[in-house]
Order: C-alpha cells, then sequence, then structure tokens
C-alpha cells in the first residue's frame, strides 16, 4: 500500500483560468524519496501545500497512509496529517532559541519528553551545542537543519521539502543534501521534495515526476528519466540532446542519422532524441567498419574543452549535432568525422 496517494488533484485560483494544478496523479511509498521536478510556475509547490493541508484542492483526493485527507467534501487540518514540512525560507521563529524552535511541534507532550526528543533531533542534525542560540546567530546551512529537525521531532509520516536548499552555495547544498538524505533513511521518513534543480531530485530522489503548466509529463527512476524521456519537454528540460525527425518502423527507424535504435516501438514519423553522450565520433576511414547501429559524415564546427570531456558540434545535411566525447579525442575544428549513435534512441512523440 502506498504511503501517499495522489488522485486527480486539481487546483484553480481564478475560476475562469487555467488550472494552476491540473489532474495530477503519483504515489509515494514508504521509506521512498520522491521529487517533485519543474520549473517555476509549473505547479510543484501547489501540489506540496494541497498536500499538507494549507491549500484546498477543486478535485481530487489524496491519502495518507490509507486515510482520506482530502477530497470535495473532505479537509483534514495540517496538524492531523502526521505531515512535516520544511519550507523554503525554513520559518524559524526569530524569538525563540534553537531548542524551543525543534520543541514547537511537541506541545501535546510533557515537558521533559519534548525536551529529551529536541535535544536527540539536534544531536540527529549535529547542533547539540547550539541549542541555546536564536536563529540569527546561525548560518543558512544551520538553520535548514534546524527546520529538518522540528519537521523530524514529531515523528511524521512523511516529510514535505519546499525547495530547502536553495539559499545554500553550492557547496553547502551538496554536503546538505547527503546528510539529509541520511538522516531520513535512518529515521524512516518517506519525503516529497519540491525543486527545480535537475542535480537536486536526480541526487536524492528514488523516483522523479517531471511537471509542466500544472501536469506530470513522466514519472520515473532518475536513469529512466534522463536516458528515455517520454516527451520533448522532458527530453530538453533535464539537460542538453539532439532532437530530430524521424520515420518509425517498429524498432527502428530511418533517421537523418541512418537506420536507428528506438527504446521503444513506435510506426510513422516520430520526434527523437539523444543524449549528447550518447553519439560517437569515429574517423572517416574506418567509420563503415565499426560495429554501430547506424552512421553519417560530419564536419567538426566547434570544439570545447570541459574538464572530463570535450563539447563537439557537428555539421551534418544541414542540421547540426553537439556530442560529448571523452577529453582525448583528437578531433578539432574543421575535421571529417563519422557521426554515429551508440545507444538506441528515445521515442519523445509520435508525430
Amino acid at each position: 500500500m502506498p504511503l501517499l496517494s495522489v488522485e486527480q488533484l486539481t487546483k484553480r485560483f481564478v475560476a475562469s483560468g487555467p488550472p494552476v494544478v491540473d489532474a495530477v496523479s503519483f504515489e509515494v511509498h514508504p521509506g521512498e524519496f520522491f521529487a517533485l521536478l519543474g520549473p517555476s510556475g509549473c505547479g510543484k509547490t501547489t501540489t506540496l501545500r494541497l498536500i499538507a493541508g494549507f491549500e484546498r484542492p477543486d478535485a481530487g483526493r489524496i491519502s495518507c497512509d490509507g486515510q482520506l485527507v482530502c477530497a470535495t467534501d473532505a479537509h483534514l487540518p495540517p496538524e492531523q496529517r502526521g505531515i512535516g514540512f520544511v519550507f523554503q525560507d525554513y520559518a524559524l521563529f526569530p524569538h525563540l532559541c534553537v531548542l524551543d524552535n525543534v520543541q514547537f511541534g511537541l506541545s501535546g507532550r510533557p515537558r521533559n519528553e519534548r525536551t529529551k526528543r529536541a535535544q536527540s533531533m539536534l544531536e540527529r542534525v549535529g547542533l547539540a551545542e547550539f541549542a541555546d542560540r536564536f536563529p540569527h546567530q546561525l548560518s543558512g546551512g544551520q538553520q535548514q537543519r534546524v527546520a529538518l529537525a522540528r519537521a523530524l521531532a514529531p515523528s511524521p509520516r512523511l516529510l514535505l521539502l519546499d525547495e530547502p536548499f536553495s539559499n545554500l552555495d553550492a557547496l553547502l547544498r551538496q554536503t546538505t543534501r547527503h546528510d539529509v538524505r541520511t538522516l531520513l533513511r535512518d529515521e524512516g521518513v518517506s519525503a516529497l521534495l519540491v525543486t527545480h534543480d535537475q542535480e537536486e531530485a536526480f541526487t536524492l530522489a528514488d523516483r522523479v515526476a517531471v511537471m509542466n503548466a500544472g501536469r506530470i509529463e513522466q514519472i520515473a527512476t532518475p536513469e529512466e528519466l534522463y536516458a528515455r524521456p517520454q516527451s520533448r519537454f522532458v527530453a530538453n528540460f533535464l539537460g542538453p540532446t539532439n532532437l530530430m525527425p524521424a520515420h518509425a518502423e517498429g524498432d527502428t527507424a530511418q533517421s537523418p542519422l541512418g537506420k536507428i535504435q528506438l527504446d521503444r516501438p513506435a510506426h510513422g514519423p516520430v520526434l527523437l532524441a539523444l543524449r549528447p553522450e550518447h553519439l560517437a565520433l569515429l574517423p572517416p576511414e574506418n567509420g563503415s567498419g565499426q560495429n554501430v547501429q547506424a552512421g553519417c559524415d560530419g564536419l567538426v564546427t566547434s570544439c570545447h574543452f570541459k574538464g572530463r570531456d570535450l563539447a563537439y558540434r557537428i555539421a551534418h545535411a544541414g542540421n547540426e549535432y553537439l556530442v560529448y566525447a571523452p577529453s582525448q579525442t583528437p578531433y578539432r575544428h574543421g575535421d571529417d568525422v563519422v557521426l554515429c549513435p551508440c545507444r538506441a534512441a528515445s521515442v519523445v512523440e509520435e508525430l
């Protein structure tokens, strides 16, 4: 049984306008870290607020741990849902010390039990020695950990995180993500993260739902999403990609790069996607003898050093393709090459 079930969730802020959240459905399983990934304004934070109970939906149902918490004729208050929430700006109380901030969500318990639990959570996030400090006396990373400790102190079934790392610098984001992932696994808490950062979603989540204009376009593991996008939006949003028209014939298609394998069967006109690292460059004299799916003559129009690899622009038949190749690849501007796909192309649209 899923821990969280969201069914056909819909929300409008203007009655005559388009929905901000449009028939969104997904599940979060026990112990799972799930991410909603998408650009600003796509509806992901509104979805999170509907699950938390801060907003009411116009349609749809939300169940948590088998209990219906929200429907058109039912609305359980946020404090009764057993769900924790970490806000983007942390929302710590400036007039309360760190210990009292963490104890805030434990008001229904005896004082000694509240203090013991709060101290235990501060130890878990490495802030036990900061218990008497106030939020303005902490760094951004320390405030984030206090907010996390406060959300986890009541032992929620599910933790919601709204862009929780966006206020941290790049290096601190990396270490904090690792610490948060470890803590949630140790506590056995499921999590739902909202983010616009692909790296963040891929680093933390077991599964990712990509949102666009209020709707979910695809749900899959990070590896599946990146390698096998199922829409033009997903292909473009998750990083550089090469899009090309083709004519599918089952498991293969005739494309500008020749006959190419497909990641799923299709028929007729299609749009294909290939990541830059899924294309290889070979010398012209050896291209026809290599064990590749297809190949075509190309011309190197640019080459940029990126550290561990090189980014090439390859011109072929009026089109330009982006290719990532190992840094020792010898080709330079003006060289002739053979451009070859080295894995199946993704069918992102059937035209």
